[in-house]
């Protein structure tokens, strides 16, 4: 809960979330923390956050400073320092990961006729691949099966044979695991647990930042422009990538 409450409060980036858990989640499962010391989950989530702002975010608080919201423990930068390179070489420096991001943009095509998605499946794929991070019960499926899943349930798509239709059409994936994952967040939907957006909602949390709202501002038009260049799940993927090639100049 606390790293979804500080991604809000800055403003980060969809993928740096997903990053984020996905540190959290591989660090997790080859290196054991010690029981009952609440402390260091806490210390862990603070220097998986600060490395996957690293990696996406063009400006990023100083560590420290990501414990501003309902932290628990307050830790000095050298602390957090000397857990972000235990996090890095336990994970061997491997921190390009491969999330359900990676694929999101093809499966939105795929299951649209190979043309660009509208904002509203876009809007919704986005909110439900942070809501699959968040369960552990997606834990156990690929990246690409949940990326699948996701752009299925983004469209709105609930007749089961449609469903089994497109996923066999996708040779690289799955079928049976990809429905398992599509029916568990059919259920979650049901439940409650995860909210879709209408075709009324707001599409867009209003950017906190002038590059938010210049990266907004771009993808809009790119979309009303030239939609196969500048699909809004294109843009989602290429977003950091923009701001820094911007910085860099």
């Amino acid at each position: 809960g606390w790293i979804w409450k500080v991604i809000e409060h800055f403003n980060f980036a969809p993928l740096t979330a997903v990053l984020s858990v996905n540190y959290l989640d591989r660090f997790l499962s080859v290196y054991p923390l010690p029981e009952g010391k609440a402390w260091v989950t806490q210390l862990l989530a603070v220097a998986c956050l600060s490395l996957a702002s690293k990696m996406e975010e063009t400006y990023m608080p100083l560590p420290v400073d990501l414990q501003v919201v309902e932290a628990n423990s307050a830790f000095e930068g050298r602390t957090i320092k000397r857990m972000e390179l235990l996090v890095l070489s336990t994970l061997k420096w491997r921190m390009q990961a491969v999330t359900a991001c990676s694929f999101i943009d093809y499966f939105l095509r795929k299951f649209n006729d190979h043309d660009a998605p509208s904002m509203l499946a876009f809007s919704r794929s986005t909110d439900l691949i942070l809501s699959t991070a968040k369960g552990a019960d997606f834990l156990v499926f690929r990246p690409s099966e949940i990326a699948a899943s996701v752009a299925l349930a983004a469209f709105g798509e609930r007749n089961t044979s449609v469903v089994e239709r497109a996923t066999t059409t996708c040779k690289y994936i799955n079928k049976e695991r990809v429905l398992r994952c599509y029916e568990l967040i059919q259920d979650k939907i049901a439940m409650g647990t995860i909210v879709l957006k209408s075709a009324g909602s707001s599409m867009f949390s209003v950017p906190q930042s002038p590059i938010g709202v210049l990266d907004a501002a771009a993808c809009l038009s790119q979309q009303s422009d030239d939609t196969a260049v500048g699909s809004p799940a294109t843009c989602y993927q290429a977003s950091s990538a923009t701001k820094r090639r911007r910085i860099g100049r």
